[in-house]
């Protein structure tokens, strides 16, 4: 296994595979649960966002959004689990026939109208295959911990209203943030999970000087099992040098996260 800094398995060969079936066994193996514990959260900040604006479209923008995983759950209603079984046992299917799949999928159980999903990603074949697929409707592949948006990336970036991540942050940091959220003319709001062994304190320091307030939502989130004793272990010395206590969770075989909500105060 390979880690990486803060002791955790790298899944990078996963996220740059032409389509998702290593990526969906791969973690399926570990119970990865976040983006199904997200949904109703999600669901929740989409409504409450067209109540309180009036707006009849959200433009979500999944940042970290690998395979459009998240538009996924939340355009067809689907959970974790049918996921995993959708893409099980399709090793014979070549790539042109799984997107015919999952754009099946999608035709016959969309049940979120009204919403219009962008993804973010580092891996752009996870974005390719997103895209081809319609799990997401637009598509960004950037690097924004390094400069500010060109005028194209600004361009796709305006208009949003709603940006997510289950598990980016940490390894984007307040700079991608803050500059997404310069890029609109209007503020838009956020949610992010975030690991515990990660501070979001940069994240929301930097929005509050936006204009924004940050509420931390009760409560910690399973993210998926430990891949072994040995990440386990070098998670839990990452979250003693951060002052973290793992009892009851971490300590349990867990990793976990916490939600924070970012508004305008206006």
């Amino acid at each position: 296994m390979r880690f990486d800094t803060t002791g955790k398995i790298s899944f990078d060969d996963i996220y740059i595979q032409p389509d998702p079936r290593a990526y969906y066994g791969a973690l399926r193996e570990l119970d990865y649960r976040i983006p199904e514990l997200a949904k109703p959260y999600f669901l929740k900040l989409i409504h409450e966002y067209r109540e309180t604006t009036g707006a009849t479209e959200v433009n979500v923008l999944d940042v970290g959004c690998s395979y459009g995983i998240n538009a996924a759950l939340l355009r067809c209603d689907a959970t974790m689990d049918d996921l995993y079984q959708h893409y099980a046992d399709t090793g014979e299917l070549g790539h042109g026939d799984l997107v015919a799949r999952d754009r099946e999928l999608i035709r016959a159980r969309t049940r979120l109208d009204g919403v219009r999903f962008a993804g973010f990603d580092a891996s752009e074949n996870a974005l390719s295959y997103a895209l081809s697929t319609g799990f997401i409707d637009s598509a960004l592949h950037a690097d924004l911990e390094r400069a500010d948006p060109t005028p194209e990336q600004r361009a796709e970036l305006a208009g949003t209203d709603l940006v997510v991540s289950t598990g980016c942050v940490g390894y984007v940091t307040e700079k991608t943030i803050s500059r997404i959220a310069r890029a609109q003319e209007r503020r838009p709001w956020m949610a992010h999970f975030v690991l515990r062994m990660f501070s979001f304190d940069p994240v929301a320091e930097s929005l509050a000087e936006l204009g924004y307030e940050t509420e931390a939502v009760d409560g910690d989130f399973r993210q998926r099992r430990f891949a072994s004793a040995e990440e386990q272990a070098q998670v839990l010395d990452t979250l003693s040098s951060v002052s973290v206590d793992p009892t009851g969770l971490e300590a349990e075989g867990w990793l976990y996260a916490r939600l924070y909500i970012s508004r305008p105060r206006a």
